[in-house]
């Protein structure tokens, strides 16, 4: 359960506490905003998401653009502009809250809440992903010299699946999530036999 009391600690807990509010567009009309965040005529899932996030962004950085594409997967979508890198916000929080706002906007239109929803802003993902890879890779390395297992911090999903697909293949180490919820962790230990 959630124990901040007001909107601005639950900001602050995303890392967007220190906006400049002189710099935010005037607010629109309730039935402006409400169309903007969920479109009314069903659409395809790429369409709708597309339309999401350029409402969105229109209204955090009218420069932000938006490209939605469709993977084997789940929808992706990644956003690019001069600020962009900006708005992924501390330690990808924010990055983190539209990407789950674009699930939810997805999730409410019938039939929609199978889909899996990836947004990557400013490339933040995929520079997370490198430095995970390569993280991986020098651990792998230490674990096969010493035959210790190394425990990393709890970590999301995404981000131990990067491990997992890095070291896949490996000969001499494998990896394992062990623990629940957020406290769920993720174990390099030697590969045995």
């Amino acid at each position: 359960m959630d124990n901040r009391t007001n909107l601005d600690d639950y900001l602050a807990g995303l890392g967007i506490s220190d906006a400049d509010e002189s710099e935010l567009p005037p607010p629109a009309p309730d039935a402006a905003l409400s169309a903007t965040l969920t479109p009314e005529t069903p659409e395809d899932p790429r369409s709708a998401l597309e339309a999401f996030l350029t409402g969105l962004l229109g209204r955090i950085d009218p420069d932000l653009q938006v490209r939605v594409t469709q993977a084997d997967d789940a929808l992706e979508a990644e956003i690019t502009g001069e600020n962009a890198a900006k708005l992924a916000g501390r330690d990808g929080r924010t990055l983190g809250a539209i990407e789950v706002l674009a699930y939810t906007v997805l999730a409410k239109q019938e039939g929609r809440g199978n889909l899996r929803v990836r947004v990557d802003i400013g490339g933040y993902r995929k520079r997370q992903a490198e430095a995970l890879s390569k993280l991986a890779e020098r651990l792998a390395v230490q674990v096969a010299k010493s035959g210790e297992p190394h425990e990393l911090q709890p970590m999301p999903a995404s981000e131990r699946r990067v491990i997992h697909i890095t070291l896949k293949e490996h000969p001499d180490v494998m990896s394992e999530s062990i623990g629940e919820g957020n406290a769920r962790r993720l174990i390099i230990k030697p590969r045995h036999g």
